[in-house]
């Protein structure tokens, strides 16, 4: 995928091995939307998924239904290249928003679901909102020291290492202040159905940092799961709000000890 195809519309990014045989995992970021924040992840979820990475442009400025439309369209598109085959939904963050809108729309598409530290905890955080409308306030030429201050707050930065620190940082700078402001203003007027979240029936993986300085996440994923009826918590006791950054998380070894996986998936086996 290009440069040039990102910065016009949402798609996914896909690693270099291509695995139409496993099934399917669909990750979504969280506020910077670009995908490349999962690289440290990629490697080990390959052993039993086929991988794609939702990137969205700088400068999208779409809502969520829109957005919750483009994911849809971009897993048809997959699909319709190997279609017999499980998807499995990873959301983190602002993605775990997005993800439980996706889900609730095509409910039946998606064989398992992961939250990792959803964003839908942000209402529970008032100095966050007040804050996050503040930040229209802050000049531009500010942004890259707002960044570098909100860095603590978004991660445990001893677990992290000085590469994937440097990245996060990068990343975090790269998106435009309107975007930002836009994305935030997403996160201060989400709301879902509670009586459409717990009609989702298939297994749900809720995974928490206890020690998220951003959002109150392991209150949040303990809410949710007294919403939907099929679901497993698992809190990591010293990570923080990005956790797949951190040196000892191995998402698709979370899954494995969890039980989350199928066989073929769990095995790698080719069908």
């Amino acid at each position: 995928m290009t440069t040039t195809e990102v910065e016009l519309n949402p798609c996914f990014l896909t690693p270099k091995r291509v695995q139409p045989e496993y099934p399917l995992l669909v990750y979504l970021p969280g506020m910077d939307g670009t995908g490349q924040l999962l690289r440290s992840q990629t490697a080990g979820l390959e052993a039993g998924f086929d991988v794609r990475c939702l990137a969205l442009p700088r400068k999208d400025l779409n809502t969520w239904d829109v957005l919750t439309k483009s994911v849809l369209d971009l897993i048809d598109a997959e699909l319709e290249k190997s279609s017999q085959r499980p998807v499995y939904l990873c959301g983190e963050s602002f993605g775990g928003c997005l993800a439980m809108k996706v889900a609730i729309q095509a409910p039946e598409l998606f064989k398992r679901i992961i939250l990792i530290n959803p964003a839908s905890s942000f209402h529970l955080r008032p100095w966050l909102s007040w804050a996050s409308q503040l930040t229209s306030l802050v000049p531009s030429g500010l942004y890259d020291v707002a960044a570098l201050v909100l860095l603590p707050f978004l991660s445990s930065l001893p677990r992290i290492s000085r590469s994937d620190r440097h990245e996060l940082l990068k990343t975090m700078r790269s998106i435009p202040l309107e975007t930002v402001l836009w994305r935030l203003s997403l996160l201060r007027e989400f709301d879902v159905d509670d009586e459409q979240l717990s009609r989702l029936t298939q297994p749900v993986l809720l995974i928490a940092g206890a020690s998220d300085r951003l959002l109150p996440s392991v209150t949040e994923v303990k809410r949710i799961a007294n919403i939907l009826p099929n679901t497993k918590i698992v809190v990591l006791p010293n990570c923080g709000h990005a956790c797949l950054l951190e040196q000892d998380i191995n998402l698709y070894d979370i899954l494995k000890d969890n039980d989350f996986l199928e066989t073929n998936a769990d095995l790698g086996i080719k069908r």
